[in-house]
């Protein structure tokens, strides 16, 4: 058991212009219920308005600012639409707290507590490497509302879940110089280093004039299964990199992705392209190497049908026979909503069958595909 006492993800809190824009997506696109909202006590205190969206054990809390002390205005005010706060489980506040603080770490705030509302809730906030976004430690007995000043609704709306999405798999952020938050969350945190890769998109050549590459670690906490996937530019062409230009985008390091878990990938794909949830695309030559690629990389098998998996552009990895994991990536909701400030966020969903990898195959597809949409938008 690590000192930190992590048992999983909470909730993250998405800073955004347009609550019912997010209302929209949440509800009528990905089918996620609408719990809570905030209290007229809690705009005037926190100087935000914020719902509560959940599926499964999947929970975001959208924020608008509507004052100038709130979180929200000055992520908004520094960043377009991003998330800015990530909520971990512990089992005790205070022994977390103390963890923390001999490692090093940057308090917020101390331990603060609420009883009530069918028990109790303590809960802090440090600073992080991750840019403007910070982590807030909670550990919860009883307590039905998200955090004081949301209220919870004596009946959700919206949605009913039915695609099945369960927690978040993975978060993933990009860092123009991803080192030093490495060494915050093994040294801080306490995470080991659990996996890597790193590539270009094209074999680098002396003769070659362009092209794009990443590093990329997983630092993973032992307890919780709580990953956290980094990434950062590789050379040459460091600009080219579309972490660059995430970079650029967001106006600095940040989280790029949520990978959101789900019972059975291949209906819900069909039916959130149904909705008019656009991914980003994968080329079809993808498919046609797949079958040989599923050989090469020691799975040997796989229970769907290829042409399947052409039709949704579902992507497919793994490195054992028969353990897999499938995997398709939202578009970033700049590009959704062709408005900048939507920022470069997006959401993967994954599908583990077996593998507990991060699609190391699947890499260069993913990295080529935001290359393209950034090309398209014209952002490269």
């Amino acid at each position: 058991m690590s000192g930190l006492g992590l048992t999983g993800i909470e909730s993250y809190q998405y800073f955004v212009r347009d609550l019912e824009r997010s209302r929209d997506f949440y509800c009528n696109k990905l089918d996620f219920a609408e719990v809570g909202e905030s209290s007229q006590q809690a705009h005037e205190t926190l100087g935000e308005k914020s719902l509560v969206f959940n599926a499964g054990n999947i929970t975001v809390q959208c924020s608008v600012a509507v004052s100038d002390h709130s979180d929200a205005k000055r992520f908004l005010d520094r960043h377009p639409a991003g998330v800015g706060r990530v909520s971990f489980q512990v089992r005790d506040a205070d022994a977390a707290f103390s963890f923390l603080q001999a490692r090093g770490a940057t308090p917020r705030t101390s331990v603060q507590r609420t009883e009530g509302e069918g028990g109790s809730i303590a809960y802090f906030d440090i600073t992080t490497p991750f840019g403007d976004t910070f982590f807030r430690f909670v550990e919860r007995k009883g307590y039905r509302p998200l955090f004081p000043g949301i209220e919870t609704l004596s009946e959700p709306r919206g949605g009913k879940n039915r695609f099945k999405f369960q927690h978040v798999d993975h978060i993933t952020s990009n860092f123009l110089t991803m080192s030093p938050a490495l060494l915050w969350m093994e040294h801080v945190m306490g995470l080991r280093r659990f996996w890597d890769v790193e590539f270009h998109t094209t074999d680098v050549s002396e003769t070659q004039d362009r092209g794009s590459g990443l590093r990329s670690v997983v630092m993973y906490d032992d307890d919780s299964g709580v990953k956290f996937a980094n990434n950062e530019p590789w050379r040459p062409f460091f600009e080219q990199s579309q972490i660059f230009v995430f970079n650029r985008d967001h106006g600095g390091d940040g989280i790029q992705h949520l990978a959101l878990t789900v019972e059975d990938i291949i209906p819900t794909v069909r039916e959130l392209r149904s909705r008019g949830v656009q991914f980003m695309p994968t080329p079809g030559t993808y498919y046609d190497a797949l079958p040989e690629r599923i050989e090469q990389m020691g799975i040997k098998r796989i229970d769907e049908d290829v042409d399947v998996l052409r039709e949704l552009e579902i992507l497919v990895d793994g490195a054992e026979e028969n353990s897999y994991l499938l995997q398709i990536f939202l578009k970033e909701a700049a590009g959704l909503y062709r408005e900048p400030q939507a920022g470069p966020f997006f959401y993967e969903v994954i599908q583990r069958k077996g593998d507990q990898g991060f699609g190391a195959g699947n890499f260069r597809a993913l990295f080529e595909s935001i290359e393209r949409a950034q090309q398209s938008e014209g952002r490269v």
